[in-house]
C-alpha cells in the first residue's frame, strides 16, 4: 500500500472526509461557549459578553479532535461487523487496509493532541475532560450490551458543554445542565434516525440501537425527544436573553427548528433506510441554525444592550 493509500485510510477512519459529524459535535460545543460567557458576563453584572477567542478556538478543535478520536475507537469496535453491513463494508479496518491496532494508535494520538490543548486552560478542566475519555472510549461497545448506546453517544459528545462552562465559569450551573440535557435529547433523536438505517442490517448481525428498542413507537419517540429539545432549549434561551433587549425573539427563532423537525418525521415515517439517512443528515442545519441564533443573539446583546 502506498503512503497516499495510507493517508486515504486514516482519512476515512477518523471520518475527515465526511464532516457531518463534526458539525454535530462542533455547533453545540460552540452553543456552550457562548452561553457560558454569556452567563459570566451577567454574573458579573454586564448584560452580555462573548468567550475570549482563545476558548473559542480551543474548544472547536478539541471538537473536532475528539469527534476523530471517537470515529477511530467505533471503527475498531466494529472492526468484525462492519464488513457484514452494506453501508459500512468499505471502511479501513472492515476492509483490511488498517489494522485494530493500527486504529488504537490513531485514537490515542488523537486524545492526546485533544489533551495538549487543556494546557492552555485552567487546570479544573482536566479532570472533567478524563469524562470525555472515558465515554469516547465505552460509548462504541455499548451496541453489544445495551439498547441505549445512542445515550452515551449523546453523553460522549456533549461533555464539552460542562467543560466549556467548567473553563469560563468554574463550574457548571443548572444551565449547563439543561443544556446539556436538551444536546443529549437532540442526539438521541438524531442518532435514532441514523440507526433507523441501518436497522434490518443491525438485527442480522446483532448489533442493539434506539431503533430497535423503540420499534413501531421510533418516530413517536423522536419526536417527543425533539419537543423536549425545544421545550429545554427555549427555557435555556429564555434565561439568558428574556432580561436583555431582544427578549424573547430567540426563544421564538426556534419555531424554524420545529418546522426541520416535521419535515425529518415525515421523511422518518416513510420507514425508507435512504430518507431516514437524509433526515438524520438534516440535523446538520439544525446545529447550524441554532449556533447562528445564539451567536447573533449574544452578538446583538453584547453591543446594543
Amino acid at each position: 500500500m502506498t503512503f497516499n493509500d495510507k493517508l486515504q485510510a486514516y482519512i476515512q477512519l477518523t471520518r475527515f472526509d465526511k464532516p457531518v459529524g463534526i458539525e454535530l459535535l462542533l455547533w453545540p460545543t460552540l452553543w456552550g461557549v457562548l452561553l457560558a460567557a454569556m452567563g459570566q458576563a451577567q454574573r458579573q453584572g454586564a448584560t452580555a459578553g462573548l468567550p475570549s477567542l482563545k476558548i473559542f478556538i480551543i474548544f472547536a478543535l478539541g471538537a473536532i479532535l475528539m469527534r476523530a478520536a471517537g470515529c477511530a475507537i467505533n471503527d475498531f469496535a466494529d472492526r468484525k461487523v462492519d464488513g457484514h453491513v452494506s453501508r459500512t463494508k468499505g471502511r479501513p479496518l472492515a476492509d483490511g487496509r488498517l489494522s485494530g491496532k493500527e486504529a488504537i494508535a490513531a485514537f490515542l494520538v488523537l486524545v492526546l493532541l485533544s489533551a495538549s490543548l487543556l494546557f492552555f486552560l485552567p487546570i479544573v478542566v482536566f479532570y472533567w475532560s478524563l469524562g470525555a475519555v472515558i465515554l469516547a472510549f465505552i460509548y462504541p461497545f455499548m451496541k453489544r450490551y445495551t439498547h441505549l448506546p445512542q445515550m452515551f453517544l449523546a453523553a460522549a459528545f456533549g461533555w464539552a458543554i460542562p467543560m466549556a462552562y467548567v473553563a469560563i465559569q468554574g463550574a457548571p450551573d443548572i444551565w449547563c445542565w439543561l443544556l446539556f440535557l436538551a444536546y443529549m435529547c437532540w442526539t438521541v433523536a438524531y442518532d435514532t434516525q441514523y440507526a433507523m438505517a441501518d436497522r434490518e442490517d443491525d438485527l442480522k448481525i446483532g448489533v442493539k440501537s434506539t431503533a430497535i428498542l423503540f420499534g413501531r413507537y421510533d418516530v413517536v419517540i423522536i419526536s417527543v425527544l425533539q419537543t423536549l429539545f425545544l421545550l429545554i432549549m427555549g427555557a435555556v434561551l429564555w434565561h439568558y436573553f428574556a432580561p436583555t433587549s431582544l427578549g424573547l425573539i430567540p426563544v421564538f427563532g426556534m419555531a424554524l427548528v420545529a418546522m426541520m423537525f416535521a419535515k425529518q418525521n415525515s421523511a422518518c415515517a416513510s420507514y425508507n433506510a435512504v430518507a431516514c439517512f437524509q433526515a438524520f443528515l438534516a440535523n446538520i442545519w439544525v446545529g447550524r441554525y441554532v449556533f447562528a441564533l445564539i451567536a447573533i443573539a449574544c452578538l446583538w446583546t453584547t453591543f446594543n444592550g
